[in-house]
């Protein structure tokens, strides 16, 4: 055993509730690590984790927001973490997290952990300019790499990541830790709580409500439009960020300085591929969007047919809450299938070049879509039908 520590924050989220659970599962050796400490910002059963039962994990919560500042967050860190002085690496997954917070929580731990190695810090394509849409700034150096400069003004001022990068450099220059960044696209994934961005949860509760009142092998539209049918993307599947996110950890020499990784699926597909094979899994026929206009949209969808919801849940005794709530989030999915109407894949060279664990995992989107839906299904979240 090595005795090496993760700190996770935003363990329940889509991609730190991912590398708790390819750490229990001893990726990328069972004895690279010894303690295993996951945080979140509410508190969180380990039954309705279906992560694995292991002595080596703790998980509680932990605010970054801390009234009490970094004096308040190293008091219940210290309270909660006994061993928090052997922390050796950290996996920053809260959801936007600032720089206020990073710089809080980064002096936390360097105080109260000698043992800092590494700092794994997830960005996204908005790093790339992709949110700004018609003023996308790179639709002529494609595939994206991650050599690309960054976004132009005013944008670049607005871009919070770039806070936190600059950050991490000027925070890990002189000292024995290192970091690196790791940028997902659309993170394809199962999370335990109610999250308003994952969208295998909105579509996977959409097609579920789709099937029971339609019937098996009924036909669903496409929620887009025919330009965002047919565009490139590459998606992130939960699992390859989570294990190439520890992989960089141990090895510093190879991914450490600060380097960035674009982490997704190697090739590229659009829509018109994916969205039969999703339906498919749900027994349903998924098709072209209609001319001049789109399929239902999935939220919209699950509002106005919240009381059906309510049926599906008691017949398949669904954990319940998760339709019609304040978490319910109409915008997300629409901007990802309809927005999103220009070409926007990634140079996966650099990920493959490094990566030499890459080929134990199944990387094609169907395995990512496939993998989230079975996790929501064994988590009671859509029903077995």
């Amino acid at each position: 055993m090595t005795g090496n520590h993760a700190l996770i924050f935003g363990a329940s989220g889509i991609t730190g509730w991912a590398i708790v659970n390819q750490l229990l599962k001893g990726y990328p050796s069972p004895n690279d690590f010894s303690r295993i400490t996951a945080l979140t910002n509410r508190p969180l059963k380990h039954e309705e984790t279906l992560w694995p039962k292991s002595d080596k994990l703790l998980l509680t919560t932990a605010n970054l927001m801390h009234d009490g500042g970094q004096a308040g967050l190293e008091k219940d860190l210290k309270e909660k973490v006994k061993d928090i002085d052997t922390v050796s690496h950290v996996f920053f997954f809260e959801c936007e997290i600032n720089v206020t917070l990073i710089d809080r929580a980064v002096k936390t731990i360097e105080n109260l952990s000698k043992n800092l190695t590494f700092v794994v810090l997830p960005t996204g394509t908005k790093a790339y300019g992709v949110h700004l849409i018609e003023k996308f700034p790179f639709p002529e150096q494609l595939p994206m790499a991650e050599s690309l400069p960054r976004i132009p003004e005013p944008y670049a001022s607005e871009m919070f990541y770039y806070d936190q990068l600059d950050y991490l450099t000027k925070a890990s220059k002189g000292k024995s830790w290192s970091w690196c960044e790791v940028i997902p696209d659309v993170i394809i994934g199962f999370v335990p709580n109610n999250n308003i961005y994952c969208l295998p949860q909105i579509l996977g509760l959409y097609l579920s409500l789709y099937r029971y009142h339609n019937g098996k092998d009924a036909e669903v539209a496409f929620p887009g439009t025919s330009e965002s049918w047919k565009i490139l993307s590459n998606d992130s599947p939960q699992d390859q960020i989570a294990c190439f996110s520890i992989y960089a950890s141990l090895n510093p020499k190879k991914c450490g300085d600060g380097q960035r990784f674009n982490t997704a699926v190697s090739e590229p597909s659009s829509w018109s591929e994916k969205w039969p094979v999703i339906c498919s899994y749900f027994g349903l026929k998924g098709v072209a969007p209609p001319a001049g206009g789109s399929g239902p949209q999935p939220t919209q969808y699950l509002e106005e047919n919240a009381s059906e919801w309510q049926k599906v849940e008691e017949k398949y005794k669904l954990v319940k809450g998760r339709v019609g709530n304040q978490r319910t989030f109409g915008g997300f999915p629409y901007f990802i299938m309809t927005m999103f109407n220009f070409d926007r894949h990634l140079d996966m060279s650099k990920f493959n070049e490094v990566w030499s664990d890459k080929e134990q995992l199944s990387t094609t989107f169907k395995d990512a879509w496939y993998t989230a839906f079975d996790r929501f299904k064994s988590a009671g979240i859509i029903p077995q039908f």
